[in-house]
């Protein structure tokens, strides 16, 4: 009879584990080279859906919306960062699954069941993390960074003449436009693996409510850091990420405790569980040489 935490599958030779790793790493490419000349065919619907938000922010302000190419090579380029990007989000179900299926065989079946919701909490995280970036932090961020232009109205409007003053107006790099978009993309989606990150190491033990506590100030320091290099010199979107990332960061003590209080439910059901004694009682055990008699 097996027991319920026996591993699925005994354990295989060395050599076994780096084909079956080989094998893994192989589907894997391959699922995104598939993704890849997928979104490369369809570069454009794309790059359209990621200039909506520039596009409202001058559509605001009455002006067209237009990104120019300063490079001969720099559409083609721009294609291909699309593609590349678009193509890791379509293979990124499978590559999970190859990752998966690499790592299953050597985990308990306790611990899979434990390990899986992760697995999918991860990738719904990110999600959840882009579509905030992209519908709340780009309009205020292109809003902001527009408000510098001076004399840009639209050519069918009447603009005033001032002497001494010289026109600023928007006219982006379709490639510089791109990198910013997806940086701040990419920034907030593996910022909202926070929650997921901690959570799992909570499970593991490796991290504690209390401990998580402790060290706030030191987290909302490295919080501080985090914001001002992933974004732009931009007070706004520098405290929106902090924001974000640090009410994320209170949110993950609050699933670690629970973590630990569902752990401390179990093991007392199984007679497990043993109060620790507190580091303050008063120690009574007789010094050497002393009977402990008074």
């Amino acid at each position: 009879m097996n027991r319920p935490d026996e591993l699925d599958d005994t354990g295989a030779p060395l050599m076994e584990h780096l084909a079956e790793l080989r094998n893994r790493l192989i589907n894997s490419v391959l699922a995104f080279l598939v993704g890849m000349v997928i979104c490369f065919a369809f570069w454009n619907p794309v790059f359209n859906f990621l200039t909506q938000p520039i596009c409202n922010a001058l559509s605001d302000r009455q002006q067209d919306c237009g990104l120019i190419l300063i490079k001969l090579q720099e559409g083609f380029f721009v294609a291909v960062r699309i593609a590349m990007m678009g193509g890791f989000v379509l293979s990124f179900p499978i590559i999970g699954y190859q990752m998966w299926r690499f790592v299953a065989p050597g985990l308990y079946r306790s611990e899979k069941n434990a390990f899986l919701p992760f697995l999918i909490a991860s990738p719904v995280m990110f999600f959840i993390g882009a579509a905030f970036a992209y519908y709340a932090v780009l309009p205020l961020a292109f809003d902001f960074f527009l408000g510098f232009q001076q004399g840009g109205l639209a050519p069918d409007e009447e603009v005033e003449v001032v002497a001494g003053m010289a026109g600023i107006t928007f006219q982006g790099s379709v490639e510089e436009y791109l990198a910013l978009t997806t940086k701040f993309i990419i920034a907030f989606g593996m910022c909202f693996q926070l929650p997921v990150l901690l959570t799992l190491m909570g499970k593991a033990g490796m991290v504690s409510a209390e401990g998580m506590r402790s060290v706030r100030k030191y987290a909302i320091v490295g919080i501080l850091v985090l914001a001002a290099i992933v974004t732009p010199p931009d007070v706004i979107t520098q405290i929106i990420l902090f924001a974000v990332v640090y009410g994320l960061y209170e949110i993950s003590i609050l699933l670690v405790q629970r973590v630990e209080k569902k752990r401390e439910a179990e093991l007392r059901a199984q007679g497990l569980w043993f109060e620790e004694e507190p580091d303050d009682m008063p120690d009574n055990t007789p010094a050497p040489g002393e009977t402990g008699r008074t």
